[in-house]
């Protein structure tokens, strides 16, 4: 493996932390905000409970992705810098707006019903946003003026192609949000969310299994280069289904150890997309932006590679310790996830 290869697999690895990180994260909000109703009380408590320590979590990857952009694909993250501008805008708008809000609620109880609703939207737009990424990487809306690549926002709103990947990240993280949320209130012995999110993972596993074949599809329409190269990758894709088959009838069973067995089955869907990301990312490759900028094109140097590598490796040593703790703390600790509001 090349110098190349090591760092954008290094980076598509912060890319699926982040993505499935951030689906729990932006999801657990949408719930939130669905679930808040007296009736469903306790699976919004749930919600907002796993979501307060989680985002801050969520934003540390975001940062560590532009970092290891930047230093490794100094090109390539002007180019994107330069054609993400507008959506990048955006986000960055959604993320300070959610954050803020996150921040206000926990000590002014007043913010409390405004963070239900600025959570809950930007649970939604946020990953839209950032799906839209996907088919602009394909070269889908981009225009060349005198050698430099220009994004058409009419183009990118008005395509089929566009909305075709935000459904799929959507029901992805409505999908993975519900199995995490349910996994949690296993945890807290609160049936009445656990099977609330439960009910949601059943019926969402399948639309977003749906949606997943309706953009591949649609790839061979809008970029076949792609569908070509997703075809050679096929072992991962076929890997990655059953994973979703055996996570899938780990959660519709009705047998007595059932609340046992459901972290499997979430270990399972995470593995699923693990395994979809890896073809997705072989097949893309050796095209960052297609066909402008490729990862060979846009690699730095060979001394910057070794300096990031080593700093990278030194944050994580000292990041990893402190999410074991994180994760015991608020995610495994049963004393906290049962406590009283």
């Amino acid at each position: 493996m090349t110098a190349a290869i090591w760092g954008i697999s290094l980076l598509w690895a912060i890319v699926f932390i982040y993505g499935i990180a951030g689906s729990i994260d932006f999801g657990a909000g949408f719930w939130a905000m669905v679930f808040f109703k007296e009736e469903h009380a306790s699976a919004a408590t749930i919600a907002n409970r796993y979501l307060s320590p989680l985002w801050e979590v969520t934003n540390v990857f975001l940062v560590l992705f532009s970092v290891s952009l930047v230093g490794l694909f100094p090109t390539a993250a002007f180019v994107f810098g330069n054609i993400l501008l507008v959506p990048g805008c955006l986000i960055l708008i959604f993320l300070t707006l959610r954050t803020v809000f996150m921040v206000y609620a926990h000590s002014i109880d007043r913010y409390q019903q405004p963070l239900r609703v600025i959570s809950g939207i930007t649970g939604v737009i946020i990953p839209a946003l950032l799906m839209s990424v996907f088919p602009i990487a394909q070269g889908n809306f981009l225009i060349q003026n005198h050698g430099r690549l220009t994004l058409s926002l009419t183009q990118l709103f008005s395509s089929p192609t566009t909305y075709v990947y935000i459904l799929l990240g959507l029901t992805s993280e409505l999908f993975l949000s519900a199995m995490l949320l349910a996994d949690y209130s296993r945890i807290a012995n609160d049936s009445t969310a656990f099977y609330l999110y439960r009910k949601q993972a059943i019926w969402l596993g399948p639309i977003n299994m749906v949606w997943a074949f309706i953009a591949f599809f649609w790839i061979a329409q809008s970029a076949p280069w792609l569908e070509k190269d997703m075809l050679s990758q096929w072992p991962w894709f076929l890997v990655s289904g059953g994973f979703f088959v055996l996570g899938y009838l780990l959660t519709v069973s009705t047998r007595e150890n059932l609340h046992l067995r459901f972290r499997l089955a979430v270990v399972s869907h995470v593995v699923q997309y693990g395994c979809a990301m890896i073809g997705y990312g072989r097949a893309h490759l050796p095209y960052l932006i297609y066909p402008y900028v490729t990862i060979q094109d846009s690699f730095t140097n060979s001394e910057m590679f070794r300096a990031l590598i080593v700093v990278l490796i030194l944050g994580i040593a000292i990041l990893f310790p402190g999410f074991i703790w994180f994760w015991r703390l608020f995610l495994e600790n049963r004393a906290y996830v049962s406590k009283e509001d």
